[in-house]
């Protein structure tokens, strides 16, 4: 026990240093801090491998290793792999002899799967050999093969055939994208013709077979598989999360179905016909139960609960929703012998909660509400939980649970966050005019005083299906906005997740006024509630939906003396026709735009350009393909043809996150001279 970080411990590491003596926060502090990714525990429970990424400004000299550690704290991490190329989806043999993991290393011209031995040890050895790649890494539970994902031609069966159209492609001498459906592109990303298929490979074997070869759903125009996918518990076959209907997104919500393929071959047989979505499907050790999470379609909602269901196999009868009196999202969940694990998002924390295969009364196992716990792995017999914690103050780091009390078995950046001054999320509840309890967060900055007065800087989260939490971000680092001397106020507004499905699905029909007038309610009853905010100097800004409601606010308000918008659409009409995905806004806002109802009437900010007149920052990724740069560039225009103090930035190799170190670090830079300007 002794050699455990007990947990309020670790959360007051840096007690007997005197608080003056430390340091406010950097952006290098931040950014160079250690990154431990999902713990991956041993059938057996003795050994936990994670990955650690070290970041640096330099892309080249960037690390990211597997590691490995004991949860019984009898030994310290230490690092498994060393290649500068990434180890990611690592996975324990059922037997726990080796850890299978996606890298693209040496002459990789795609990314392999690599098994590394842990019982005779030595160097990684490369499992899979084909020219479209291979990832995701599934173990069979006999631990005789091998599950996984690759991008393959549609039609093209043997990686020859795939080596035989590369080929072809780059031989022709014109260069053209077409298209006869939608979607065309995600994310930052074009859509080309490639298709994602599962393949399994024998451990014995070097050559990986297309379970998807002689399947029918592949033929179809809207097929898409986007990897979700398991073993059933006798190895014989597998259940996969499809849809056939891709093509209709622009029109309507895409059903993605369970499916199931035996490995002797055949058609995949179509395991559910209703209209929700499955993904995340697993089996219960004793393959009597297939679980997933299931989200309803169709029924014109902008938000549908993704809810843990229960089908008895193989008959697939008696459909249970477990722990629907939760009324919350599952982030992740694992599946033990007798017992679900789960992490639950609950008013800005994720809690994790156990429930037994059986039951629909799920029990919390931490009842301290601080901080955010994530990805719960747990041993064969069920005495080993590990998971993943992070809060405002510090980034993820792996704990045990024992006795439902967290103790630390990594504390990669405990020296770093003990030189650092750094504010703990304090939450507050109101009322707002339209009756709803409002949840919010409030950050101090280093060095704070309460003798003395603070500006006030509102950061509005993105989604709008999203909500802060007490967690540690990059992009939007709460220590380091408040630093230079701001009290942030943080609002999970109406269409937040976490309290409850309603909650998320009022902001339908009102998509900035609501949710932006209890912003400015947030804002106004923090003044009034702590006398250290000064309320004659207050600023707004946030990223995604959050950029589209400073928009609004732009459009709507002046008592804000600045905003910052990123990626944030100005125009609800022409993000419609050119964003990644359409039909979602048409939800939104009961129609689409050419009918002009009274939502596209009157809660479009362009509309109110002859308004503009707070002085913004707006910034956007050029690669940006969820909020395209066309708004930002209507955004400028308007801006600059009402003459209002403004500032454009235009990352070229961002997408809609800004994720490049010197990218990042040139941002925050901007952003704090922009409110510096307008606030100090």
């Amino acid at each position: 026990m002794k050699k455990y970080f007990f947990f309020i411990a670790f959360i007051c590491i840096s007690a007997s240093i005197n608080a003056q003596a430390k340091q406010a926060i950097t952006h290098e502090s931040m950014w160079l801090m250690k990154r431990a990714g999902a713990p991956e525990l041993s059938p057996d429970g003795k050994w936990v491998i994670f990955s650690v990424q070290e970041p640096a400004y330099d892309e080249k000299e960037i690390m990211n290793d597997l590691w490995i550690t004991s949860p019984d704290g009898s030994s310290k991490p230490r690092r498994l792999t060393g290649n500068k190329a990434p180890e990611t989806s690592y996975k324990w043999s059922p037997d726990g002899a080796y850890i299978a993991f996606t890298a693209k290393r040496n002459d990789d011209e795609t990314a392999q799967i690599y098994l590394l031995n842990m019982k005779d040890g030595g160097e990684a050895q490369r499992f899979t050999n084909l020219s479209t790649g291979a990832a995701a890494p599934q173990w069979s539970p006999d631990g005789k093969m091998i599950l996984f994902t690759s991008r393959v031609y549609p039609g093209a069966f043997t990686d020859s055939a795939n080596k035989k159209m590369e080929e072809e492609k780059k031989k022709q001498k014109y260069k053209a994208r077409v298209y006869t459906s939608f979607p065309i592109r995600y994310w930052d990303q074009w859509l080309d013709e490639k298709q994602t298929h599962a393949f399994v490979q024998s451990i014995d074997s070097s050559a990986a077979r297309d379970l998807f070869a002689d399947i029918s759903l592949t033929t179809g125009e809207g097929f898409n598989f986007q990897g979700n996918m398991c073993w059933s518990a006798d190895s014989k076959e597998i259940i996969f999360c499809a849809t056939a209907e891709y093509n209709t997104a622009a029109y309507g919500d895409v059903v993605t179905n369970l499916y199931s393929l035996s490995l002797k071959g055949g058609d995949a047989v179509q395991l559910t016909k209703e209209d929700t979505s499955y993904t995340l499907p697993v089996f219960s050790k004793d393959g009597k139960y297939l679980f997933a999470i299931g989200s309803a379609e169709k029924n014109y909602r902008v938000y549908n609960l993704g809810r843990l269901t229960r089908f008895d196999w193989p008959s697939m009868q008696h459909k249970t929703i477990l722990a629907e009196s939760l009324d919350r999202p599952v982030n992740s969940y694992t599946i033990a012998k007798e017992n679900i694990y789960l992490s639950i998002e609950d008013e800005g924390h994720d809690r994790l909660y156990r429930l037994p295969l059986n039951s629909q009364k799920p029990e919390i196992i931490i009842t301290d509400k601080a901080g955010c716990y994530n990805t719960p792995a747990v041993s064969n017999d069920e005495q080993v939980i590990i998971a993943s914690y992070e809060d405002a103050t510090m980034p993820p780091e792996l704990v045990r649970i024992d006795n439902n009390r967290p103790l630390f078995i990594t504390a990669f950046n405990k020296d770093k966050l003990a030189l650092l001054d750094l504010s703990r999320a304090e939450e507050f509840w109101f009322t707002g005019t339209r009756n709803k309890k409002i949840h919010n967060m409030l950050i101090k900055p280093a060095g704070f005083n309460p003798e003395k007065k603070y500006p006030l800087f509102v950061v509005i989260h993105g989604g709008p299906a999203n909500a802060w939490k007490d967690n540690w971000s990059y992009r939007w680092n709460y220590q380091l906005l408040a630093q230079p001397g701001y009290i942030l106020v943080l609002t999970n507004y109406t269409g937040s997740t976490s309290f409850g499905e309603k909650f998320s699905r009022d902001i339908q029909f009102d998509p900035f006024k609501g949710p932006a007038d209890e912003i400015n309610e947030a804002a106004d009853f923090a003044i009034k509630s702590f006398a250290f905010i000064d309320g004659s100097r207050q600023a707004a800004g946030g990223a995604s939906y959050g950029g589209h409601l400073t928009n609004w606010l732009e459009a709507t308000t002046s008592h804000y003396k600045c905003l910052i918008c990123h990626a944030g659409l100005v125009n609800s009409e022409t993000q419609w026709g050119t964003s990644d995905v359409i039909y979602g806004r048409e939800v939104m806002n009961g129609g689409v735009p050419w009918t002009q109802n009274k939502t596209w009437r009157e809660q479009n900010p362009i509309r109110y350009a002859d308004k503009f007149t707070t002085p913004i920052l707006v910034t956007v990724g050029e690669q940006d393909f969820r909020v395209p740069l066309n708004n930002s560039l209507e955004n400028w225009s308007a801006l600059q043809r009402m003459k209002v103090p403004s500032k454009l930035i235009v990352f070229p190799e961002e997408n809609h996150w800004i994720l490049k170190a010197e990218d990042s670090r040139f941002f925050y830079q901007q952003l704090q001279e922009w409110l510096a300007k307008y606030l100090k």
